[in-house]
């Protein structure tokens, strides 16, 4: 009998900065693959209408509070998803932050929240998660890159150096823990539309420019990362790992408008 490809009935997945924005889309891609949740934010009751969106789908939803600066907050975490299911499948590494100033006025306070967040909770979090994989010798880690992880881009400098840092992180963890049947992989959007960045998007010069920069001459939208995400997280991409797939609209070729 031929499998469906990508199904993700009967797996579990956290999927970790679920209060808004792209963690609400990876949720919403995975529950229609047929994955169960985890869903996290530092303040639970922000979860609560996507908690009931995603039981609307026919699928469970379990909130549970994650500050990923937190180290026994992860161990909570962890501790509670695997308690409620038994066992956690997928992990999609999506908390993060970001602060916008020039290099010469970020504070030591800026670069470590940055840092802290997007670079040391994405480790410490896949790290809790392996500990609950590694027995079962199956894993599907998948932490949120940007196209920052291979481009640098002025007035952003700790975001740049946080999301390079989750590419190096992820080749090194894929070469960790491939012996246990764990994937670990880099998701990397392009210019999508976000609660970090929706001031650039109020300038219509700025968007008239970075449209000009993608190959595909629009931003993205949120369901062109569906695919990605569900392909990482399935069992299709068993021979995948160590990689960063940038989904950008081609902005990464450094393509720019031809004159000939």
């Amino acid at each position: 009998m031929y499998k469906c490809m990508f199904d993700l009935s009967g797996k579990v997945a956290i999927v970790t900065g679920t209060s808004r924005g792209l963690g609400q889309y990876f949720g919403r891609a995975l529950a229609r693959a047929g994955a169960d949740l985890v869903i996290t934010s530092r303040n639970l009751s922000s979860l609560d209408k996507f908690r009931d969106e995603i039981v609307s789908m026919g699928r469970k939803a379990l909130p549970v509070e994650l500050d990923v600066c937190n180290y026994d907050s992860i161990q909570r975490m962890v501790d509670i998803a695997y308690k409620e299911y038994g066992r956690i499948d997928i992990l999609v590494n999506n908390a993060g932050c970001n602060i916008r100033k020039p290099a010469l006025e970020i504070t030591w306070d800026d670069w470590n929240t940055v840092l802290d967040t997007n670079l040391r909770g994405s480790f410490f979090v896949a790290q809790a998660v392996a500990k609950k994989m590694i027995p079962r010798l199956h894993g599907r880690i998948i932490n949120i890159g940007s196209v920052t992880s291979v481009f640098g881009y002025a007035g952003i400098t700790p975001y740049c150096a946080s999301r390079g840092g989750v590419k190096q992180m992820t080749m090194s963890l894929a070469d960790d823990w491939g012996h246990y049947g764990i994937t670990v992989n880099c998701l990397a959007p392009g210019w999508f539309k976000t609660e970090q960045n929706k001031v650039l998007y109020e300038n219509k010069k700025w968007v008239e420019y970075i449209c000009d920069r993608i190959p595909i001459k629009r931003p993205g939208q949120p369901d062109d990362l569906d695919g990605a995400i569900v392909f990482l997280a399935s069992d299709e991409s068993k021979y995948i790992t160590g990689q960063t797939f940038l989904v950008d609209g081609g902005i990464s070729t450094g393509a720019t408008k031809a004159t000939i």
